[in-house]
């Protein structure tokens, strides 16, 4: 990631961080930072689908009612980014239709 996409990385992680209840024992710098270590690799777009998955209750293997730990966040990130590719190479390779006037 860029700075400017690890800046908005931090950004949605802190949103994300906000929408589940957190330990007042929680240390959220290093909290922050093993995240952004593990998803460094990760495209921002991919990143963002899966925080707005778990923040909406939207993938199985999380449990809605905590913050997902950095690993499945990860395998979550991996999801979107296959189902992304997925889409891509499939409007590649869509036939194109034609116009009818």
């Amino acid at each position: 990631m860029t700075a400017a996409e690890l800046q908005q990385a931090t950004k949605a992680l802190a949103a994300m961080f906000s929408c589940f209840p957190q330990s007042a024992l929680t240390d959220v710098e290093m909290q922050m930072r093993g995240y952004l270590g593990a998803v460094r690799d990760a495209e921002l777009a991919d990143l963002q689908a899966a925080i707005q998955r778990f923040v909406r209750g939207e993938v199985k293997t999380g449990n809605a009612q905590f913050c997902p730990s950095s690993a499945q966040l990860c395998i979550e990130v991996r999801e979107r980014r296959t189902m992304r590719e997925l889409l891509a190479r499939r409007a590649v390779q869509a036939p194109a239709r034609p116009v009818i006037a």
